[in-house]
């Protein structure tokens, strides 16, 4: 009998250091019942897509699920094939602080960087 070989398909979405230490940070205060945080692309903005990141309570079939040192990472089945490839950062400054996207599937961007297009 030939043995099958598979191989890890990689994760859709690469997480950096600090992106999964925010997960980290965001599940140490999650509510109750939350399992993991969600990220989704939800309509809206001048553009037509934007990044959404929540709690979430329970995970969908179709959800990719990505494990991180600090919690579980879910991304909206509906929404992964805008997100392949992509990178998620966190990043903090003087003024500012929040989840940062390099998306390769992105071909345009509001001005104010709220919503993409695809």
């Amino acid at each position: 009998m030939t043995e099958v070989k598979t191989r890890a398909r990689p994760a859709a979405l690469i997480l950096t250091p600090t992106a999964e230490a925010r997960i980290a940070a965001l599940m140490a205060k999650a509510p109750e019942g939350a399992i993991g945080v969600k990220l989704s692309t939800p309509r809206r903005g001048c553009s037509g897509l934007a990044y959404s990141v929540d709690y979430v309570t329970e995970a969908k079939p179709f959800d990719e699920k990505i494990e991180t040192p600090g919690g579980t990472l879910f991304v909206d089945g509906g929404s992964i094939l805008y997100l392949v490839g992509s990178t998620m950062d966190w990043v903090e400054d003087d003024f500012t602080a929040g989840f940062v996207f390099n998306n390769p599937n992105a071909k345009g961007s509001c001005g104010c960087g709220e919503s993409f297009t695809v």
